[in-house]
């Protein structure tokens, strides 16, 4: 699950780690009353003005049909009001969002951090995540920290550094003192990375997530270490131990059907194929999607509909897949185990009539636990369903009917 910035900053701040301090506004009025509040709080007029999505970029995104960034600093408080009334309402498009851009309802308006001294400000990158190869998590960091860290990590990966943690044991003092150190810090700079990276990685352990990305990290004029931006994923599955989180879940940011696809519990993510499917477990959706793929079709969908499959999470299944107007094919694979073939045969046969109107071919492979009448049920129900027993016959009728012959 993925956060707005304005709520990652909250997470970071409860375990000690410091941050850009904001208010979130929803309206050009409060964008203006939360300028003058922070200038009462930190004495500065100047405000940055950040609009509120999940995806990044921003700082080089624009709103459509206006010369807006997502992201600009405002020297006083009417000013943020004018940057808040060109930002929401807006669609802003970045290089994460895709040319259709994402709607902006929030902005959050930050304090200036960047405010001049004798000792100028520095920006790194730093993030921490799972190492799967290594089964280890891992934190990422640069000296390098800002908008073209992209282009840092194709054009120099010798920038990159990368600290190994092993789970069991944690982030080791050492291993905090070793990153300050190749950041380049000392004195009061280097003893606040190490306090920084050290509450980073509690924060992300303790709180189950994916991912931690801050970029990026300032030292401040003043040698303060603090989180200017955060960019945080929670493992789904851990939601249940953070009620407070799942609270946070934006679902204007989703894809509808996906949302959607979560009140039935279906394991659902949209592709831009032509060919949807339909699969009980997540090993079998992946080969079925090969399957789709090296049939001369292209995967519209990867839907797990989980081991316990029924009338009503099949038909449930078949609303969502036909909300994309691009699928031409329908292919439902299921091996029963613990399931039996014949009711998903049976709940298919039933979410069809309850449809009704569906002008796809639909492809239903059954193999495991009563195929053979599950296989019958399909064959007799006088519908538009046509069965197969082996992947080699459903990827011959996936082939006919993306080629539009079935």
């Amino acid at each position: 699950m993925n956060i707005h910035e304005y709520q990652a900053k909250q997470i970071l701040k409860s375990f000690g780690v410091a941050v850009q301090e904001g208010i979130v506004a929803e309206t050009a009025a409060q964008a203006y009353d939360a300028a003058l509040k922070l200038k009462d709080q930190f004495g500065s007029d100047y405000v940055v003005v950040k609009a509120q999505i999940h995806a990044g970029g921003r700082g080089k995104g624009s709103i459509i049909g206006k010369e807006q960034r997502g992201v600009a600093v405002a020297k006083n408080a009417d000013k943020a009001k004018e940057i808040a009334e060109n930002i929401l309402g807006g669609t802003l498009v970045t290089i994460q969002t895709g040319p259709k851009g994402k709607l902006v309802s929030k902005v959050l308006v930050a304090q200036d951090v960047y405010y001049p001294g004798d000792n100028p400000t520095k920006e790194f990158y730093m993030s921490v995540m799972l190492d799967r190869s290594q089964s280890k998590n891992i934190i990422v960091y640069s000296t390098e920290g800002g908008m073209d860290i992209e282009h840092v990590a194709e054009n120099t990966p010798h920038l990159i550094h990368k600290e190994l943690i092993d789970p069991k044991v944690g982030l080791q003092g050492f291993q905090a003192r070793k990153i300050a150190f190749n950041l380049g810090l000392e004195g009061v700079a280097n003893k606040e990375m190490v306090k920084f990276v050290t509450a980073l990685y509690k924060a992300y352990d303790s709180s189950d997530a994916g991912m931690f990305e801050i970029n990026p990290v300032l030292k401040t004029s003043d040698d303060k270490i603090i989180a200017v931006d955060g960019k945080v994923n929670i493992d789904d599955s851990a939601l249940y131990r953070h009620p407070d989180y799942e609270a946070m879940r934006d679902d204007s940011e989703e894809d509808p059907t996906e949302v959607e696809a979560k009140k039935f519990d279906l394991n659902y993510v949209k592709l831009d194929g032509n060919v949807g499917c339909m699969v009980n477990g997540a090993g079998l959706a992946m080969a079925t999607m090969d399957i789709i793929k090296l049939s001369g079709g292209d995967p519209a969908n990867f839907l797990d509909v989980g081991g316990a499959a029924n009338a009503t999470t099949v038909e449930a299944g078949f609303r969502i897949i036909l909300k994309d107007p691009n699928v031409k094919a329908i292919l439902i694979n299921i091996f029963g185990g613990i399931v039996r073939c014949d009711r998903v045969a049976q709940g298919v046969v039933d979410a069809y009539k309850a449809i009704g109107n569906i002008h796809v071919p639909i492809i239903v492979r059954l193999q495991g636990t009563n195929a053979d009448a599950g296989k019958k049920l399909i064959d007799d129900s006088g519908l538009k369903v046509y069965s197969a027993i082996v992947l080699k016959e459903a990827a011959e009728l996936v082939q006919q009917a993306v080629e539009g012959k079935i």
